[in-house]
């Protein structure tokens, strides 16, 4: 292993075995055709990777792409079934909330519990108890026991703990997306602090904001596979591209003929319903987005009745990404779901005005609206 770096993936593979029972007589074998048989599915294919020491990195991919099964592997919770995963130096993980803790236990006793597992004696301990109970948050909250938790408080807890045992590699799941921003803010915080001071960092967010301002590198797992490594900002502009076609392609297959009833959302981020704009103001803006499930959907705002014609699309990739899930973006017939329009105030009336943005399918019939006010003073 090279000694400059911490984690080593070399021509890595893992898949998992779904095996049905057997058989026993021929009715069961005529009735369960899926008996006696074994289903191999693949999630990660030919990996190699080397993250150097002091690195911070973030695994990016969808749902699915294999990303969290590559942090475990790293952890050794579970093994590749080809090539070989090395890790150099101590490593600790976060990757499932509660994992390591005993559910009777107190907070403070899992402190020592989990601590004594990463190698710290019980001296060791004691010199840090305090720091991890000061910034877990938790208060007089530190001596019940864990089972009384919310997930908020769990994350404190391990969280506190992980950062607290010298550890020279910390890999961390989706765990950091629990919990009040507060401390989520001071999370992210004390990991540029550990990114600064040349711990190797490896972490997986769909929170693409955070991996541009916190890690130096982006690591894409595409449907199992190495797809592109580097830069942050480029690695998440490609990866979004690629969302953007899948979507496309599922949409394509999922609603090739027009359905009688879509579903669709209306947002009006500016401004809101009663909002109040002076009459010296040269302008105010309308801007917003829309999703939906027709693929040829169009978006139609109305000013005082008035359809308004000189509207300007917005690539809204944050949308699209907090959506995928629900619409992905099936829509959008171009990248660009969000929309604005300015609106010259001098030549308007002082008083109420009414604005109305609709999303409408390919007959023209509302999939959704949204109706507000605005008052010139």
């Amino acid at each position: 292993m090279d000694i400059n770096n911490a984690i080593e993936v070399r021509n890595m593979t893992k898949y998992f075995k779904t095996e049905y029972d057997k058989a026993h007589t021929l009715k069961e074998r005529l009735l369960f055709s899926k008996k006696n048989k074994k289903e191999v599915h693949t999630v990660l294919k030919n990996i190699n990777l080397d993250i150097r020491k002091g690195e911070t990195v973030c695994l990016i991919g969808t749902n699915g792409s294999g990303k969290s099964t590559l942090l475990k592997l790293m952890t050794k919770i579970i093994y590749p079934n080809e090539g070989t995963i090395e890790t150099q130096g101590k490593l600790t993980s976060l990757l499932e909330l509660g994992a390591g803790f005993h559910e009777d236990f107190t907070g403070r006793e899992n402190i020592y519990f989990n601590a004594a597992v990463f190698g710290l004696t019980k001296a060791e301990i004691e010199k840090r108890v305090d720091d991890i109970i000061e910034f877990s948050e938790l208060g007089e909250f530190i001596d019940n026991p864990v089972r009384t938790y919310s997930s908020g408080m769990y994350m404190r807890l391990a969280f506190s703990i992980a950062i607290n045992v010298d550890a020279e590699i910390l890999l961390i799941d989706e765990i950091l997306a629990v919990g009040d921003q507060h401390f989520q803010d001071k999370c992210f915080d004390k990991l540029k602090e550990l990114r600064d001071s040349d711990k190797t960092i490896v972490i997986v967010s769909h929170s693409l904001d955070t991996v541009k301002d916190l890690c130096t590198r982006a690591v894409w797992i595409y449907k199992g596979e190495f797809k592109l490594d580097g830069d942050p900002t480029y690695v998440i502009d490609e990866y979004l591209k690629q969302v953007k076609l899948d979507h496309k392609e599922e949409a394509k297959k999922k609603y090739q003929k027009p359905l009688d009833t879509y579903h669709g959302i209306v947002v009006v981020d500016i401004p809101q319903s009663f909002a109040e704009v002076k009459k010296d103001t040269a302008q105010f803006t309308i801007s917003g987005w829309s999703l939906s499930d027709c693929l040829n959907d169009r978006l139609k705002v109305t000013f005082d009745d008035q359809e308004v014609t000189e509207m300007r699309k917005i690539n809204r990739s944050d949308v699209l990404m907090a959506y995928q899930e629900k619409y992905g973006g099936y829509g959008t017939n171009n990248d660009e779901c969000g929309f604005d329009y300015f609106v010259d105030v001098n030549q308007m009336k002082l008083g109420e005005h009414s604005i109305l943005v609709q999303l409408l399918d390919e007959k023209d019939k509302v999939i959704s609206e949204k109706d507000l006010k605005v008052n010139i003073i």
